[in-house]
């Protein structure tokens, strides 16, 4: 059989924690960076459907296609260490400190992924500064600022959105992850992770990575965005939503009621 129960699931969560944690600063960097790449991608790919059909349903159908390549190549998206590394900590395999430098290490080579590829689409996109506008162009800058001083011009309230909205986005980035172990064949694992990540593109949840990416590429295209509309407005919140939505949503309750302790 190739479907995995639940119970082994969360033992392979918590096998996967340790080993990331294990892993040192070159491969969380490297495997970091590739997948900011990668996920830019996949985003630019989503973007370029939405305005060549003008469906953005069609975008977030064909956008799984990114964190495909990422799982399946063993690489590294802070998002998801997000859920593992936590119940590796709650299983006491790894300390804290392990924890959180690989967190911080993977989220920089994210980081570093992300802006390589964005200034890379852009000197494609604009043929190296002699095109000023494509409708790609156009619906990046607009997404840029939507996710930044469009939560601005609310205020609290925007900051309470776009937190909560980065929460939904993780349950369903790390049921992504999950669910890939839940099968063990190639086909199973794509179309297991393929729901959960459709789901939370499609209705415009915000994820840290993707916005490492989709900010700063409408920034280099001339969006309405200071860096610091980005980090504050965006990056900064987004990014302790997906770990609270991560942690709490998928590691630690999928832990909580399926985790069984060796006789």
């Amino acid at each position: 059989m190739s479907y995995v129960k639940p119970d082994a699931v969360v033992n392979q969560m918590i096998a996967a924690g340790t080993y990331k944690a294990s892993l040192g600063a070159k491969d969380l960097l490297v495997r970091g960076a590739l997948s900011g790449a990668l996920l830019g991608v996949a985003t630019t790919l989503a973007i370029t459907a939405a305005t060549q059909t003008h469906i953005p349903l069609v975008g977030a159908i064909i956008f799984p296609v990114g964190f495909v390549m990422i799982v399946l190549l063993g690489l590294e998206l802070v998002t998801g260490s997000f859920a593992l590394l936590p119940v590796a900590f709650a299983q006491k395999k790894i300390g804290f400190s392990k924890m959180m430098l690989n967190w911080t290490l993977v989220f920089g080579g994210n980081l570093i992924g992300s802006l390589l590829y964005a200034v890379l689409f852009a000197i494609v996109t604009t043929k190296f500064g002699n095109v000023d506008s494509t409708p790609v162009i156009e619906l990046i800058k607009k997404i840029a600022e939507a996710k930044t001083i469009g939560y601005a011009h609310l205020g609290g309230d925007g900051l309470i959105t776009v937190f909560t909205k980065a929460m939904l986005c993780n349950w369903m980035v790390t049921l992504g992850v999950v669910m890939a172990l839940t099968s063990t064949t190639t086909i199973g694992k794509i179309f297991a992770m393929w729901l959960p990540i459709l789901t939370f593109f499609a209705q415009g949840f915000e994820h840290a990575v993707v916005n490492m990416f989709v900010i700063p590429a409408g920034m280099i295209f001339g969006a309405n965005v200071s860096f610091s509309d980005w980090w504050l407005w965006n990056e900064i919140p987004v990014t302790l939503g997906n770990i609270f939505g991560g942690m709490l949503f998928t590691g630690l309750a999928l832990y909580i009621t399926h985790h069984k302790e060796d006789e």
